[in-house]
């Protein structure tokens, strides 16, 4: 996690960021939500929520839960993923593109920060695909941030990410 080992449950602020009461009582809701995902995670957590409202945080905190509590996670945003991938096909690269698909596609925790922030290229959109569609059949937990209405998701992603019997969509 390196950089993100100080979001924690802890270090949130109560509150939230916003000094709308309403919009506080959504956060402490989806605090909840997060740290009972964190005590027995299953299933997928959908943030959603414009930028800035504290999903990352979120999301981070419950990957550094799981990880304290010898859970295997991997945080990762979206395009950074991608990034990722595309550099595997490097011959000078020190990992493969199989190892770090597989890592992606079977870790204990996957956290993917920022979904749909990604181009939506033909084969961005493949390869997420491939991911989301392997987790979800394999129902392995899996942590997914939007700062996008879900209208505005690929629809074979938005059909994973709103499945009742997997994916609890919380509004941060």
């Amino acid at each position: 996690m390196g950089l993100l080992t100080h979001f924690t449950f802890e270090s949130l602020d109560p509150q939230g960021r916003s000094p709308d009461v309403e919009n506080q009582r959504m956060f402490a809701k989806a605090r909840e939500g997060a740290e009972a995902y964190a005590r027995d995670p299953r299933g997928w957590l959908v943030l959603t929520g414009a930028s800035g409202c504290g999903k990352t945080h979120l999301a981070a905190a419950v990957a550094n839960r799981c990880m304290e509590h010898g859970i295997p996670a991997f945080f990762v945003v979206v395009p950074d993923l991608l990034d990722h991938l595309r550099a595997t096909f490097d011959p000078s690269t020190t990992v493969s593109y199989d190892e770090l698909f597989e890592q992606v596609r079977t870790v204990p925790i996957l956290v993917l920060d920022d979904l749909g922030m990604q181009s939506a290229t033909p084969w961005a959109q493949e390869k997420l695909y491939q991911v989301f569609n392997h987790r979800f059949n394999a129902q392995f937990p899996t942590i997914v941030t939007i700062n996008k209405s879900m209208e505005q998701m690929e629809e074979r992603l938005r059909t994973r990410l709103l499945d009742p019997r997997l994916a609890h969509v919380v509004d941060v």
